[in-house]
């Protein structure tokens, strides 16, 4: 039924958007019916397979109880079942790569030669993001047949998760004014969309488990998460596509938002207000059925939305190449009120900042409420260091990271120093370990338990080691800047994301190991922390250094295209940027040696203390001898 419903309510919403003409104007290339249509309904299918794959993978591996470290026989039932929705879900994505070629062509799919369709899945980002949705829904219906491991189903439900996500930073996204709110916004919609709506699926097929009124319980406080999020991203996201409030209700595509906006509202109220009582009256099936033919109905909205026009690009006339690339109006020569001012919002980091935050001081708040004091100074540090992720990411600063080289290393160095140093002085793993909830069932996992899961892998073992640490940092900083990596990713939005990610990660990870209290951080004498510090400053003044001596412009490919008139040449700015990192890193470095000493000294104070009762313990048995 949800599945006819989303069907119907896509041929209708197609049909209102004027998505699909039926009449073939003369001299005008035309795909043919088969595409027009096929290509929507295609869509739709490879939606709700990928959501559906993504609901049976996440309730096997987390909603459901375990039996040890194996998946119930339920999630074992469940992940067999998952193999074969997954293959569904890339042949799917296979055939999406073939309509949106005719789509994109104009030419009838049964026309198509097989040199376009290998060249637009490897070489254009739409095809490069179906062809990864591709592979990753094959590793998903691999990992399902892998065994029975909790872990391994976890690994499964992350890749499922993953897989949604390639196709969302493509189309209108990727194509409005605002990349930063629109395609991030776009991602975390599906993401929590597809958390929400397939783990409803995943639940009604374990109806009959004799715990089922527990898994209900947690699938419900996930699915309020995921409404949340589902409806904030959906409003930021429409607001960039329509322009103007008059739009929501004056053009079709603001109208075919209305109607997706009412029925999420709509199955959102009813599952917060009935979950529960359903589950226990035994009327839950009822409850599901509906709430999943009202889901259907938002996806055949959403595909039908994809295939509008939207008002904005209606609207727009010719179109700045420099706004279509950064997503915003270049700025002008930079000022200190325009570099801490033009407030340029980006969906994920918005979220990470205010998440942290609140979470954070959540767990502050139970701590107390426990009777136990936690620093105020791991407080303070949390929360500067979000802030100020928050303000390098999104303030004036962030636009001219997009089109000056000396302000992007700026915002390099302030990502991977003084951000990780801040947030590693918070001791969020400490915070979370002591103020998580057990669950009540011991073959439950809950976040605490899957958190020390990872503390406790061979992986997290790894990558904790000194050198290890000091490898990532240090490959990652020469191979992004000398390897000619930087103007790819500068390029898609989503590149430019993970780099600025991988920025915060490789500090963390490398300030972690160097000054963190969390557990899991490996005992190492400070003298050795010490030495594995002072390569990583003599790693970063020599990079600096050969930054200033390089006669070669880095990432010229991107530069060049976004260089302001009003900016110094290239090179020029470039050894500007070069010389700022070179002296950028001092105080953090030495702020870092200092604490580093002082743990030398603290350790070499306990062991004398050690060492002093232990010859006191000898000495008393001496004499009693």
């Amino acid at each position: 039924m949800p599945v006819v419903v989303a069907v119907v309510v896509l041929i209708g919403a197609l049909r209102f958007g004027g998505a699909v003409d039926d009449a073939v104007l003369p001299g005008i290339p035309s795909p043919g019916a088969v595409t027009e249509w096929g290509l929507p309904v295609v869509t739709l299918a490879a939606t709700l397979l990928g959501v559906l794959t993504v609901g049976l993978t996440v309730t096997a591996a987390f909603l459901l109880p375990g039996d040890g470290v194996s998946v119930a026989a339920r999630g074992w039932w469940l992940l067999r079942r998952t193999t074969w929705v997954a293959l569904l879900w890339a042949v799917a994505s296979g055939a999406l790569i073939l309509f949106t070629v005719s789509d994109v062509l104009a030419v009838p799919i049964g026309q198509l030669s097989r040199p376009a369709v290998v060249s637009f899945a490897l070489s254009v980002s739409q095809g490069q993001a179906l062809l990864l949705q591709l592979g990753l829904a094959l590793a998903v219906a691999v990992l399902s047949r892998g065994g029975t491991s909790r872990g391994l189903a976890a690994v499964a439900a992350g890749v499922a998760v993953v897989a949604v996500l390639p196709p969302a930073f493509t189309g209108h996204a990727a194509g409005a004014g605002n990349h930063q709110v629109a395609v991030t916004g776009l991602a975390v919609h599906v993401l929590a969309a597809s958390l929400w709506v397939g783990g409803l699926a995943g639940l009604l097929l374990v109806r009959r488990h004799r715990r089922f009124a527990e898994t209900a319980g947690r699938y419900s406080r996930l699915a309020l998460g995921c409404f949340v999020a589902t409806a904030v991203s959906g409003v930021a996201g429409a607001a960039v596509r329509l322009g103007t409030w008059p739009e929501l209700w004056g053009s079709r595509y603001g109208v075919l938002v209305l109607l997706k906006v009412s029925a999420l509202l709509v199955v959102g109220v009813i599952g917060a207000v009935h979950r529960r009582r359903a589950v226990w009256a035994g009327s839950f099936v009822r409850l599901a059925v509906g709430e999943l033919v009202v889901l259907g109905a938002a996806a055949g909205l959403a595909v039908g939305l994809s295939r509008t026009p939207t008002p904005v690009v209606e609207d727009a006339g010719a179109p700045d190449p420099l706004v279509e690339v950064l997503g915003f109006t270049p700025p002008g020569a930079p000022t200190a009120v325009r570099m801490l001012s033009g407030f340029l919002p980006d969906f994920f980091f918005l979220t990470v900042v205010i998440v942290g935050i609140v979470a954070y001081l959540a767990g502050v708040r139970r701590m107390r409420r426990a009777g136990h004091d936690w620093p105020v100074s791991r407080t303070a540090s949390w929360i500067g260091g979000l802030l100020l992720l928050g303000a390098i990411t999104m303030l004036g600063v962030a636009r001219y990271a997009y089109v000056l080289f000396s302000v992007h290393m700026v915002q390099h160095m302030v990502l991977s120093m003084v951000v990780p140093i801040l947030l590693v002085g918070g001791a969020p793993v400490t915070l979370a370990l002591r103020t998580l909830r057990r669950p009540a069932d011991p073959q439950v996992r809950g976040a605490r338990e899957w958190l020390l899961v990872v503390l406790h892998s061979r992986v997290f073992r790894l990558i904790g080691h000194p050198l290890v640490a000091l490898g990532i940092y240090v490959v990652s900083l020469y191979g992004l800047y000398l390897g000619d990596l930087l103007a790819t990713l500068m390029r898609y939005h989503l590149g430019h994301l993970a780099m600025l990610v991988h920025f915060v990660l490789a500090g963390y990870l490398l300030f972690g190991v160097l000054i963190g209290t969390d557990p899991g951080r490996r005992r190492v004498h400070p003298a050795l922390l010490t030495i594995v510090h002072f390569l990583a400053m003599v790693a970063h003044a020599f990079f600096g250094f050969v930054l200033l001596q390089s006669t070669t412009v880095i990432a010229a490919g991107w530069y060049t295209g976004v260089h302001p008139a009003w900016a110094a040449p290239l090179l020029d700015d470039q050894r500007l940027g070069a010389g700022l990192a070179w002296a950028f890193g001092e105080l953090p470095a030495v702020a870092v040696m200092l604490l580093l000493v002082r743990q030398w000294i603290r350790d070499d104070e306990r062991e004398q203390v050690r060492t002093d009762r232990a010859l006191d313990r000898l000495e008393v048995r001496t004499v009693k001898s």
